[in-house]
């Protein structure tokens, strides 16, 4: 490597050295607050420490380095060290060792024109109390201490009591929201964990946004009756109404088009015996969609099915919204400057929403200019052993994120200060 270039290599390194500190047989054990985390926490403290850098805990947990720049400024990297149960070596961790490596870089070159900020996030995963995004909402302001209180994990601990061990005080946590005051940018860099990119061959990809969510339980009610003595058109199936939307939604998404997925993840029936026809049919839908007026056409046209399906099957059907999250874009010029990064690294690239969430949608929804990369995920596999990515897609994935942050320091450096 030249001087004053990143090094991808040690971060293939220190991926694979953080694995075989706090993963086993079945693969990464990095739940966040429990102790094999907390070892995993202590090791990047330090790494940090050997930077010229401010660290501290905020009040939701996030661990933050500090490079102060010629300004206050601050382009930020997040990534998240917490994995799930039997995880991968990738997912999360190479935001934050990626990050780290470019800190390195430009505390290496000196004063950089704007201030430079790491932060692993706490809790992005939500794999033990079951609430995601746990830091970077409460910086972002949309996690309400309230809603956690009442979280327990399967041995019953109750979420306030474990935080309490790791010194979070669940009723300070939007105090994070401070660490916000001069963010101006947020890059992400993180493992696809889907197969467009291998599908297409290419190793990078640049991240549009994040989809909007519709879901929904839908329950279609008939009328239960024999298995046997029951004529065929003399049946009122809510099973044949759920199985009908099950297979509609993949023309409704078809013909929306633009990406927009549709799930139907669970049929629950009753009363679910052999020998009778089905009366209730409790069914799980879920759509995602980049674009808030696709997201609406699929929400839209499933109702319809559905009511036709009723129609035909001489049943009722009945719809409850779950969840709602409208579409959120990324910054367009930040979406610019990673397109030529990756082009620059990897001489092509290709544009895709995310269908996961990730702690870059807190930060855009908090209104900081926010984008991700993307790097290929082989076999589309994540939350897995089996995850795993070219070690080459990986220092490529670096590269470009440190070319990504050299540009968009630039462009906060020509903008006008926020403090000013």
């Amino acid at each position: 490597m030249t001087a004053g270039a990143v090094q991808p290599d040690r971060t293939i390194a220190e991926l694979r050295e953080l694995a075989a500190l706090t993963s086993d047989e079945h693969g990464a054990q990095r739940v966040a607050w429990t102790p094999t985390w907390a070892r995993a926490r202590a090791w990047l403290s330090a790494k940090l420490a050997e930077l010229p850098v401010e660290v501290e805990l905020d009040a939701a947990g996030n661990l933050w380095a500090t490079l102060h720049g010629a300004t206050p400024q601050a382009l930020v990297i997040g990534g998240h060290l917490d994995s799930v149960p039997n995880g991968g070596w990738l997912d999360g961790a190479l935001d934050t060792l990626a990050g780290l490596e470019v800190l390195r870089r430009v505390a290496a070159a000196g004063q950089p024109p704007v201030t430079l900020r790491l932060v692993d996030w706490a809790d992005e995963e939500g794999a033990r109390f079951g609430r995601s995004l746990v830091g970077s909402g409460a910086c972002a302001g949309s996690l309400v201490p309230a809603d956690l209180a009442a979280l327990r994990d399967r041995d019953g601990t109750m979420m306030p009591d474990a935080l309490r061990q790791y010194g979070i005080d669940v009723a300070r946590m939007p105090e994070a929201r401070r660490q916000l005051d001069t963010a101006a940018a947020y890059l992400e860099l993180h493992i696809e964990q889907g197969p467009v990119l291998e599908s297409l061959d290419l190793p990078l990809g640049v991240v549009l946004g994040t989809f909007g969510v519709e879901r929904h339980r839908i329950t279609w009610r008939g009328q239960a009756a024999h298995a046997g003595s029951t004529p065929m058109d003399r049946r009122h199936d809510a099973l044949a109404g759920a199985a009908r939307l099950a297979l509609e939604l993949r023309h409704i998404a078809a013909r929306v088009g633009g990406g927009g997925v549709c799930t139907s993840g669970s049929v629950i029936t009753r009363p679910g015996i052999v020998t009778a026809v089905v009366e209730t049919a409790e069914q799980l839908l879920d759509q995602r969609h980049i674009d808030a007026a696709g997201l609406a056409a699929l929400l839209a046209e499933a109702q319809a099915a559905a009511a036709r399906f009723a129609a035909d099957e001489r049943i009722s059907v009945a719809w409850e919204r779950i969840w709602h999250i409208e579409p959120i874009p990324f910054h367009p010029e930040l979406i610019a400057l990673a397109d030529e990064a990756v082009r620059e690294v990897a001489g092509a690239v290709h544009h895709l929403p995310s269908g996961p969430l990730h702690d870059a949608s807190a930060m855009a929804r908090a209104g900081i200019p926010t984008v991700m990369l993307f790097v290929q995920s082989l076999r589309g596999l994540s939350h897995t052993p089996l995850e795993d990515t070219r070690e080459e897609h990986v220092a490529q994935a670096v590269v470009a994120l440190d070319r990504l942050a050299s540009r968009t320091m630039a462009w906060l450096a020509a903008q006008p200060r926020r403090d000013s």
